[in-house]
């Protein structure tokens, strides 16, 4: 009888105040207690002054990671206009700006928001993980040191007013992976002349992830059937290219051999699965053949 495997992806509502790292480590710790397994990690920070969906990979599926970070982001962002922050969100040395933010009507906000939908530059905040020379930001900005920081190419496909209630503005934000909401919120405060940082953070979606699907990280690690909680690779991959294996082709790339390219796919990569939907490999083009990129069943 084949073992059960307990890898796949969990989508987990992180809470506020808990660092990524804080989640993986409890998750972790469960893992290891429920399957003697410990291999977790997740797809695509979340800062801990932000809650919702923080996607925790177990098992074999952490070598599909970085596969997962790249999907597209929804987020409900809640924005002060006529404040400032150090950080560009709540966690950081505040200051209040001079300039009166009664005037500012809705008409306004929605010309200023304009500039930035679509493929911008952006430049990070000075308080992220973004290495620079093998030093992160944060750390070169906690030690008093401020660098120029080069503007990344991001997408933001839509940014939706849902409430402005005077200073608070509360937007609904679809955009690419790499987009800074803290800031889009400094940005857009520098647009209207008042200033701004970003009071509040919920990511809602990170690629096939909902926050409508996710559990709650305290449910999750006192849960005994936790196991229903995996989403299994064929889910969490269902958005990329995938193909079904025959039992001559998985052979050939459980020895490590290419097997034949289908003249229908284009891709650059190819997730290739066994006829129970277990996944099998990464492929990658090579010539007319796919060559197995990460090989995820071994012989038995």
């Amino acid at each position: 009888m084949r073992e059960i495997d307990h890898s796949g992806f969990l989508n987990v509502d992180k809470p506020l105040h808990y660092t990524s790292h804080d989640v993986v480590a409890l998750v972790r710790r469960r893992y290891r207690e429920l399957t003697g397994a410990k291999k977790v990690g997740h797809a695509g920070t979340l800062d801990p002054l932000a809650s919702g969906v923080l996607i925790v990979c177990l098992g074999k599926a952490t070598r599909l990671s970085e596969y997962i970070m790249p999907g597209r982001k929804s987020y409900r962002a809640r924005v002060r206009l006529g404040a400032t922050s150090s950080t560009y969100d709540s966690g950081g040395e505040i200051n209040e700006s001079q300039v009166d933010t009664g005037g500012i009507a809705l008409v306004d906000i929605r010309e200023a928001i304009k500039p930035f939908i679509g493929e911008i530059l952006q430049a990070p905040p000075m308080y992220s993980a973004i290495k620079v020379r093998g030093r992160k930001l944060y750390e070169l900005a906690r030690a008093g040191q401020s660098i120029e920081v080069e503007p990344r190419p991001v997408r933001i496909d839509s940014i939706n007013i849902l409430q402005w209630n005077d200073p608070l503005l509360e937007l609904d934000v679809i955009c690419s992976a790499g987009t800074y909401m803290r800031s889009l919120a400094q940005d857009l405060g520098q647009a209207l002349g008042v200033g701004a940082y970003l009071s509040g953070l919920q990511r809602r979606a990170s690629g096939q992830f909902r926050l409508g699907d996710s559990v709650a990280l305290e449910t999750l690690l006192n849960e005994e059937d936790w196991w229903r909680r995996i989403v299994p690779p064929h889910v969490a991959l269902a958005d990329q290219t995938c193909v079904a294996l025959s039992e001559d082709e998985l052979a050939k790339i459980q020895n490590g051999r290419a097997i034949a390219r289908r003249a229908t796919l284009g891709a650059e990569r190819v997730f290739a699965f066994t006829c129970d939907k277990r996944l099998a490999a990464v492929l990658v083009p090579q010539g007319e053949l796919w060559k197995p990129h990460k090989v995820f069943i071994s012989q038995s």
